[in-house]
């Protein structure tokens, strides 16, 4: 018994790979447009977990004005992640800071910065699973 392409036999698989979806965003955002960075946000890789927020203001603020600097910590230890978000005043300051602050020495260690991909965080998950009731009534 063969099976041709197309039979009911072929996976359905989700996840089944083509030529174009190693590129594709994972995002499950149907419409994207309100995860698009006006080009004034930036993210900041490298840093050091002795940096505070105000270190990473002060360090971009020779470049321009720094509307906001926030550093991402782990929920549970507190500790920082090691990378952060920069928010500029206007784009010209903020493609300033890419030019000459990429690859620059913060705290002994050489940080990058580049244009974020997205303007705020994914909404949260409820932390508990949320999948079909089995036929005793406990979530399986």
């Amino acid at each position: 018994m063969s099976y041709s392409r197309g039979s009911r036999y072929e996976s359905r698989s989700p996840y089944r790979r083509s030529s174009y979806s190693r590129y594709r965003s994972r995002s499950r955002s149907v419409d994207s447009s309100d995860a698009e960075n006006p080009g004034n946000n930036l993210y900041v890789t490298g840093l050091s977990t002795r940096i505070t927020d105000r270190d990473l203001e002060k360090h971009f603020s020779t470049e321009g004005e720094v509307i906001d600097a926030s550093i991402v910590h782990d929920p549970w230890t507190r500790e920082s992640r090691g990378f952060g978000f920069v928010t500029m005043a206007t784009v010209k300051e903020a493609d300033r800071c890419i030019k000459y602050l990429d690859r620059s020495v913060l705290e002994g260690r050489v940080i990058t910065v580049e244009k974020a991909k997205r303007r705020r965080g994914r909404t949260p998950t409820p932390g508990k699973y949320l999948g079909t009731k089995s036929s005793r009534g406990k979530w399986s």
